[in-house]
This record gives C-alpha cells, sequence and structure tokens, in this order.
C-alpha cells in the first residue's frame, strides 16, 4: 500500500505548464514551451485551452499567452506577511506556554509597526492589539526591523524625526538611534528596555526570509517585575529558536 494521499499527476503537469508559461513572459508559443520542457505539444494544448477557459491564462497573440484575470487576481490577493503570520502563529503559541509572557508577532507599514499576532499570558493587559499600529523607533519589533531596512530607507526613516520620547529611556537622538540598531544587527536580538512605558521590557527577534529580507520579527514582552537575570539567557534562547523554526518553515519562492 502506498502512504500518503496519492498526487494527480496529470494535475501535476498542468501545473508545471503554467508555470512554464508565467516564467516566459508570453515571449514563445505553447508549442515552444511544451518542447523546451518535454511535454507532448498536443497534452499541453489541452492544458492551456483549460487554463484559458477558467481565466488563468489569456491569449496574447500567435499561440503565445500571459496571466489571465483569475491567476492576477489570487496574486493580488496574497499577502506575504500574513502568511508568515500564519506559519508564526503555533511556534508563538508554544513559545509563550514556555516563557509563560505575552509573545508577539509584527510588521513594518509606512514607517510602522503592525501587530499581527499576540498570544501568551497576560496578553489581554497588554495595551497591544492584533492590528494596532505602534511608532518603530521604540518598540522592540520596531527596532529589529529597521536594523534590516535596506540603508536607502533607514537612512530616510532616521532623517525624519522627530523621535517623541515615551519615557525617559526612549532613544530620541537619530545618531543613538542608528548606534542602537547597528547593535541589534551585530547581535541578532532588540530590546526596548522601558522605552514605551517605564515597566514593560520587551526582547525581539528578526523573522528572516530566504533572500535576506526581513518582513517580519517576534518579541517576548514582559513588566520589569518578572525579569529573572539568571534565566534570561535560556529566555532569548527560546526566542531566537522560535526565530529559527519559523524561517524553517517558510515557503521558499
Amino acid at each position: 500500500m502506498s502512504k500518503g494521499t496519492p498526487v494527480l499527476s496529470s494535475f501535476q503537469r498542468t501545473l508545471a505548464m503554467l508555470e512554464a508559461i508565467i516564467a516566459d513572459g508570453g515571449e514563445r508559443s505553447v508549442s515552444a514551451i511544451a518542447r523546451a520542457i518535454g511535454m507532448p505539444i498536443a497534452t499541453a494544448h489541452r492544458q492551456v485551452a483549460t487554463l484559458v477557459a477558467e481565466n488563468y491564462l489569456t491569449p496574447a497573440g500567435n499561440g503565445r499567452h500571459i496571466a489571465g484575470t483569475r491567476l492576477l487576481g489570487l496574486l493580488h490577493r496574497l499577502d506575504e506577511k500574513q502568511v508568515i503570520a500564519n506559519v508564526a502563529a503555533p511556534v508563538l503559541h508554544d513559545l509563550a506556554s514556555q516563557v509563560r509572557s505575552v509573545v508577539q508577532l509584527g510588521t513594518f507599514e509606512n514607517d510602522m509597526v503592525t501587530y499581527r499576532i499576540k498570544t501568551g499570558r497576560g496578553a489581554s493587559g497588554l495595551f497591544t492589539k492584533v492590528g494596532m499600529q505602534l511608532e518603530a523607533y521604540c518598540s522592540g519589533i520596531g527596532k529589529a526591523l529597521l536594523a534590516h531596512l535596506p540603508e536607502d530607507q533607514l537612512h530616510t526613516y532616521l532623517a525624519n524625526g522627530p523621535f517623541v520620547p515615551l519615557t525617559g529611556n526612549t532613544i530620541t537622538d537619530p545618531a543613538a538611534l542608528a548606534e542602537e540598531l547597528e547593535r541589534v544587527r551585530q547581535t541578532g536580538m532588540a530590546v526596548d528596555n522601558g522605552e514605551i512605558t517605564e515597566s514593560l521590557y520587551c526582547i525581539a527577534a528578526p523573522i528572516r526570509m530566504a533572500d535576506g529580507r526581513v518582513p517580519a520579527a517576534i518579541s517576548i514582552s514582559r513588566t520589569m517585575a518578572q525579569i529573572d537575570p539568571a534565566y534570561e539567557a535560556e529566555v532569548q534562547k527560546l526566542l531566537l529558536s522560535a526565530a529559527r523554526t519559523i524561517e524553517r518553515q517558510m515557503p521558499v519562492v
């Protein structure tokens, strides 16, 4: 007996043809593409006719095809950052139970952190909410994201202050913030040490994609009273391990 659910080889071949046509960008005919990928020409034409009928492909003349309205609609609905959140959710629920603290995931939009996951003990008591946006310069997640922006984007961000102090610990000087972000790049860990509110301590780590981009970061938030120096190294280790687990589980494009 075979193990697992069997796959449809005909569907696999159709997907291979669809991918080849999209990668070709409308340059060659169906017959030419079929020959290039070793597909029987008659089979390829039947596959393409079906994809055109379902609006996944659109004829472009001379036997060529490009992406159809249905396929483009699916692409517009794809939100990479939400995909990351969906992949991360079970990992972060497990992390929250291990550290018995609030665990969050955030992404960077319009110079702000958007919170997409919030879970763990004390989550209802923390001021952040899923969907809420917060300034990046004063939060752990924000620093982890800022530190990995392309250099020109980071330069623009630092030049577009002012950075308003929320507590006496908030870093407001652009040069000092730049130094802090360099430390984040070197250590792989960002810290909010009472910068949003004096009673809150947060550590954060970036989620790095295979191409090097950092579209998301995760954090562990605790009150200052909850900090146990003897346990801090273990908490950081668990955070970094969770980040690496999420990265391994992300689909490679």
